[in-house]
């Protein structure tokens, strides 16, 4: 009896004679519009909600506390940020209309704005104002944002895989140092930053997931991560770093009051502020789809970058009226995707249920705030390192055998590198240059796109055969040239 053909890439041939994999329903459906057993949805939702929960309530917590909020205050704003997290990763998972580029994509609170909306404090007179101004600001950035969504998803064609695999080697890398912070534990400022106990707990932590990752099969395999940061908390205990005060001090039920703060106000200069970074952050947005599309094998057009887009403008719009931020694509979840190899979106909407949830309820938010940030570093290092990988992966798809790409690729690294190595590097630039300059994926992405275009795309007298054409892989042109040879043809 003939088996079901399996799910194959667009494009190739279906292998007939292979067994359909488990819980595919004959392979009609892509893996990442599959539904899972409601167990595994929601520990793996759970897994990317805790591999992004440090980086929703950074944000709010240093710009609320920059403001000289109450802690009850600053409670509220946190648990907003995370309410529209969640409602912007429904946007994103599952989608509406044009919206959503439904992918296994979570959206949260960008760090990108935290340095502009520290400057508006700066600049505000009555502290009461500044989380209005802010809020007004990004309001009127996420409109913009929504309506240029379409066309800036036309720079898709000049992804092809030696500019996307440097920008997905960019990711994974760039978001290294915030695993090593972590590692190091929560307060730079702390006696015991960096001491051997957070270290030891961070390894600890990393080899456990490991192991799990080796030595287990099946469910328990694809929710390392979830069970290491479990076991690491535990293992902390003794270390006296696992504070479990929080759980005590959170309300049981709080709801996100709309314009909590006050009614929006819009300020010229915070305005030009919030459309910088949410320029930023729709560039970084594009290559973390690009990034996903890739590793769930529906790589990401010009029509889903658009929609994705959409998601997150149309998230950034709604933030601010439920006193959240802007909202951006998490790329620390990407990697999660890439090691478990779970690709389904629903499974991130249920990760955003868990969001929402907490943001209705600060007691359930603070359970994950009892992790300690050691072993929230010592699992970020599978996470973030997954990304990196992932991106090596596509630049071997990039015909790495021609000098032309070799150059993109070396000198794009060495830009995107620039914050991570030289943080200092710009500090003679004005600060609302610094803004995309310090973001290593930005200048990195831009690097790729701009030499791309001058070695592969400029000029008449270019060797045609020698370059990879926007959305086309290197293999396929290393392939048309063997069988070239083959047939005698030089």
């Amino acid at each position: 009896m003939a088996t079901k053909p399996r799910f194959t890439k667009q494009g190739t041939t279906p292998d007939e004679s292979a067994e359909p994999e488990p819980g595919t329903a004959g392979h009609t459906k892509h893996p990442v519009d599959e539904t899972l057993p409601p167990l595994k949805m929601a520990t793996t939702g759970l897994q990317h909600v805790a591999a992004m929960y440090a980086g929703v309530v950074a944000p709010p917590l240093i710009v609320g506390a920059y403001i000289g909020l109450s802690a009850k205050e600053l409670t509220f704003l946190t648990g907003a940020c995370l309410f529209t997290a969640g409602l912007a990763t429904f946007l994103q998972t599952l989608g509406i209309w044009k919206i959503g580029a439904r992918l296994p994509f979570v959206n949260g609170v960008t760090f990108a704005g935290v340095a502009p909306m520290l400057a508006v404090v700066d600049s505000t007179k009555d502290k009461d104002d500044a989380l209005p101004i802010i809020f007004g600001a990004v309001i009127v950035a996420g409109v913009l944002g929504f309506i240029a969504a379409p066309f800036f998803s036309k720079a898709i064609r000049f992804f092809p895989p030696v500019v996307t695999g440097t920008v997905i080697t960019l990711i994974g890398i760039s978001l290294m140092p915030v695993a090593f912070g972590w590692a190091q534990g929560p307060d730079a400022k702390a006696s015991d930053y960096g001491s051997m106990k957070n270290l030891a707990l961070a390894g600890i932590t990393l080899v456990i997931v490991l192991l799990l990752r080796r030595f287990t099969t099946g469910f328990v395999k694809q929710i390392a991560v979830l069970l290491g940061l479990v076991i690491g908390t535990v293992v902390a205990i003794p270390f006296g770093v696992t504070d479990f005060s929080p759980v005590g001090d959170a309300d049981v039920v709080g709801f996100p009051t709309p314009f909590h703060f006050g009614a929006p106000q819009f300020a010229g200069a915070a305005i030009v502020s919030m459309i910088v970074v949410m320029i930023v952050s729709m560039t970084e947005s594009t290559a973390d789809m690009l990034a996903l599309g890739e590793i769930v094998d529906r790589p990401a057009d010009e029509k889903t970058i658009a929609a994705g887009l959409r998601a997150d403008t149309l998230g950034t719009v709604i933030s601010p009226v439920f006193n959240g931020f802007m909202c951006s694509a998490f790329a620390q979840n990407i990697g999660l995707v890439a090691m478990t190899k779970i690709r389904s979106r629903f499974v991130v909407a249920v990760g955003g249920g868990f969001l929402v949830l907490m943001g209705l309820c600060p007691m359930a938010a603070s359970l994950i705030a009892v992790v300690p940030r050691p072993v929230l570093g010592g699992a970020g290092v599978v996470l973030f390192g997954s990304v990196a990988a992932s991106g090596i992966q596509t630049l071997v798809k990039a015909s790495l055998d021609k000098d032309n790409n070799v150059l993109i690729v070396a000198v794009s690294l060495a830009v995107g590198l620039i914050p991570i190595a030289a943080p200092d590097f710009y500090h003679a630039f004005p600060e609302r240059a610094k803004i995309i300059l310090d973001s290593g994926i930005s200048t990195g992405c831009v690097a790729a796109v701009l030499l791309n275009l001058v070695f592969n795309h400029l000029g008449r007298n270019r060797d045609a055969d020698d370059v990879t054409a926007p959305m086309e892989s290197g293999g396929a042109i290393a392939e048309q040239r063997s069988e070239a040879r083959a047939a005698g043809v030089h």
